[in-house]
């Protein structure tokens, strides 16, 4: 049944991601109708989408197609809701989704409310949301700045900022990152070394980056996203440095292995897992290098046989702060990160903290 509401002002909630690396899922009234930003699953297993979520929803928005923030679009398709995303995107929506397309750059009128969408710096095809709604209402889905892969661009300004703060108030950027890396590499060099990957996320940027120290090797699935990538013509600098790689079959003997899935729980990422413990080879002369969030599956792999370095796909706190301040924002809610209370303790956001169920916009 749709919700009754005591107020037609346009208002925000956060159903899931708030206090937790969980679902992403967000309603909000528009004063006229429900619309639901991301339909996440997981990345934990025990995190599902909850159909209720949809309860009364008009439409459903998609930042991108990490299983985070798309995983629950089964359910907005059974509903017959229409989806609202880029074309990118709209490629992992199951059959029979009614999809509305949205640029990843520009202004799109919906239901006389103007939305306006610009690349996230996080995934092929992913996108933030800006509504013209209230003050101005910002939703970040993932984002980054510091991508040589991904371009991003500036959103407008927005009273109301909901922002991506996966990596609570860790400040470390992507060149330490960088460093680290290489040296870890160095220190590992008589190791093959696979890293587990979204295809559509960080797997191009690494496999560059892994270039210059050594044989790199990509699955079908990695191959297959990065050439879709370097033929949409949206990303930034040095992705033709890859079409080599492209043309060339799966090697798994090679130094170097960019597979799916990222948490190495299915794809051939899990196979080479598998075959690696099963010969005795995992944590011997193989391992593997884990970069973004690890599930519990994940932490068990590396337990055995592995390591986390991150490597940035989400926004330092410095990165944090900076696009609060850019918004002009007066509040603010950071998602995806546990005990996002901490944020009270950081005063350079000149701008509310939003723990509330509803926000008034």
């Amino acid at each position: 049944m749709r919700d009754t509401h005591s107020s037609i002002a346009p208002w925000v909630e956060v159903l899931s991601g708030l206090g937790e690396k969980g679902p992403a899922c967000i309603r909000l009234w528009t004063g006229r109708a429900i619309w639901v930003l991301d339909v996440g699953f997981g990345p934990e297993a025990t995190s599902p989408f909850e159909p209720h979520w949809l309860d009364g929803a008009d439409r459903v928005f998609i930042s991108h197609d990490h299983i985070d923030h798309i995983g629950g679009a089964a359910h907005a398709v059974a509903a017959g809701l229409p989806i609202h995303c880029t074309a990118q995107t709209a490629r992992s929506l199951p059959p029979g989704a009614a999809v509305d397309p949205l640029p990843e750059i520009g202004q799109t009128m919906i239901d006389g409310i103007t939305v306006t969408t610009g690349r996230n710096g996080h995934a092929l095809g992913g996108v933030w949301f800006h509504f013209d709604l209230g003050d101005g209402l910002f939703f970040s889905g993932d984002w980054s700045e510091e991508s040589s892969w991904f371009a991003f661009d500036h959103p407008p300004a927005a009273a109301t900022a909901m922002v991506d703060s996966s990596y609570h108030l860790d400040d470390v950027p992507q060149a330490e990152r960088l460093a680290t890396l290489d040296r870890t590499l160095e220190d590992l060099r008589q190791r093959q070394i696979l890293f587990p990957v979204p295809p559509s996320g960080r797997a191009g940027e690494l496999a560059l980056h892994l270039m210059r120290h050594g044989a790199l090797s990509i699955d079908d699935s990695c191959r297959l996203a990065i050439g879709r990538a370097i033929s949409s013509g949206s990303l930034n600098k040095d992705a033709e440095a890859l079409t080599p790689l492209l043309d060339r079959k799966f090697d798994p003997s090679a130094r170097f292995l960019i597979c799916d899935t990222p948490n190495a729980d299915g794809g051939t990422a899990w196979q080479l897992v598998q075959d690696w413990r099963d010969s005795g080879r995992l944590g011997q002369e193989s391992m593997v290098l884990f970069t973004g969030h690890m599930t519990a599956h994940a932490r068990a792999i590396a337990a055995q046989g592995g390591r986390f370095l991150r490597w940035n796909v989400h926004p330092p706190l410095s990165d944090q702060i900076g696009m609060v301040r850019r918004l002009g924002a007066r509040r603010f809610a950071p998602l995806f990160c546990n005990q996002p209370e901490d944020y009270l303790l950081e005063p350079r956001f000149n701008a509310a903290l939003m723990l509330n169920e509803r926000c008034l916009l």
